[in-house]
């Protein structure tokens, strides 16, 4: 009997697991790690969702088969948050489906559009579920840049002309996880002429919709005209409102895509545990407070890690959104590699970051840091860097870091 699994063969070792295993040892044997490499937040959700999760799992009738795509009134609340937010007009009955999670979303509507041997043009580097849902599907992978320029049409461009047989689908990620690059509106109104005129479905991930910064609020492909005909949406709970583990998302927009996804889904599960999609409405249609406050704590911790890890001698752009910093590798260091160096970081600094080659091999040369250690943690992070760097030769500044 063959145990090489058509779909398995397909899928490459999953890099950034090497870290995380090595991350684990260290902290079974005792060992203090400060954690930046998961996008795990550290935050709880508000207490009017917990209380609302406790309320409904305490009714007899709550706790049967829910609904795959959603139960009307969580539907309802993700188009009344497009409304109010992006002045977006959805209905939630054709334009709104729920997922468990955005990365759940993306394979099952993956799964709904595409067959073996289809080409689908993905940014590199890129969150893995963005081009490994639809290698899984039986896809191909045509790579297109992150970097929102003028490049980045061109290589659209050249990927329409060249290649056989012509990419169906296209996706987009901004704020960009792992890059944390945004675009604007002139961005996506272009985009969406481009796909109209090429006969591209746009899939776009927009999970970190509420972690901008310097008051530039993120931007929706659906706010581009002609949005709806050409793309479905992603977004989230999980970072918004600290309920990653709760499992709750949306895809959103062109109806055709939604009936396709809202199909497979209804053979692959019966949808979320319905008491969690009733605390989602309460998260949805309750006070928004937390929303800014969550903005604001991880605000703080960018400054924070920019400035206590740039004196410590690591120069580390500051990101305009997201949770994350897409940091360069300190030139002195950058031979050894992104995976190499942090592994080196997680045995010698005690620092746990996500090497940059585990999203692609454009994202060689960068680790991606997650700001989900407290302000305290990230300077003594910093601390730990430091001293890392001068144990491996490289010059650092002479004050210390924070």
């Amino acid at each position: 009997m063959s145990d090489d699994f058509y779909r398995i063969k397909r899928l490459p070792p999953y890099v950034i697991a090497e870290v995380n295993a090595m991350r684990a040892a260290a902290r079974a044997g005792g060992e203090d790690i400060i954690d930046l490499g998961m996008g795990n937040p550290d935050l709880p959700p508000p207490d009017h969702v917990i209380e609302k999760l406790i309320e409904v799992t305490r009714k007899p009738d709550a706790h049967g088969y829910s609904q795959s795509k959603g139960i009307p009134g969580l539907r309802r609340a993700q188009a009344n948050y497009y409304g109010r937010r992006f002045g977006v007009d959805l209905d939630p009955e054709t334009e709104v489906v729920v997922t468990m999670g955005s990365k759940e979303g993306l394979a099952s509507l993956a799964t709904a559009i595409t067959a073996p041997g289809d080409v689908v043009l993905a940014p590199n580097p890129s969150y893995p579920i963005h081009t490994f849902g639809f290698i899984i599907a039986g896809a191909t992978i045509r790579a297109v840049p992150t970097t929102p320029d003028e490049a980045y049409f061109e290589s659209l461009k050249r990927a329409m002309e060249f290649t056989i047989p012509r990419p169906s689908v296209l996706v987009v990620n901004y704020p960009s996880n792992p890059t944390a690059e945004t675009v604007d509106l002139a961005f996506y109104e272009r985009l969406v002429a481009f796909a109209k005129d090429q006969g591209l479905w746009i899939l776009s991930d927009l999970a970190y919709s509420e972690l901008y910064y310097d008051g530039k609020p993120t931007v929706s492909i659906l706010q581009a005209k002609g949005g709806k005909d050409v793309a479905v949406e992603f977004t989230s709970l999980s970072k918004t409102y600290s309920m990653a583990g709760w499992r709750i998302g949306f895809a959103v927009g062109n109806a055709k895509l939604i009936a396709a996804m809202t199909r497979v889904k209804s053979y692959l599960d019966y949808g979320a545990f319905t008491p969690i999609q009733a605390a989602a409405c309460a998260a949805l249609n309750g006070p928004q407070d937390i929303v800014e406050k969550n903005r604001l704590l991880y605000h703080k911790r960018r400054d924070v890690l920019v400035e206590s890890f740039g004196r410590a001698g690591w120069d580390i752009p500051a990101p305009r959104a997201s949770m994350f910093a897409w940091a360069p590798l300190p030139p002195a260091l950058a031979h050894l590699g992104s995976l190499e160096f942090s592994k080196q970081l997680l045995t010698e600094a005690k620092v746990a970051v996500a090497p940059g080659v585990g999203y692609g091999e454009n994202g060689e040369g960068f680790v991606r840091i997650a700001m989900v250690e407290n302000e305290q943690r990230l300077r003594q992070a910093a601390r730990n860097v430091r001293r890392y760097l001068q144990s491996m030769g490289v010059n650092t500044p002479a004050q210390g870091a924070g």
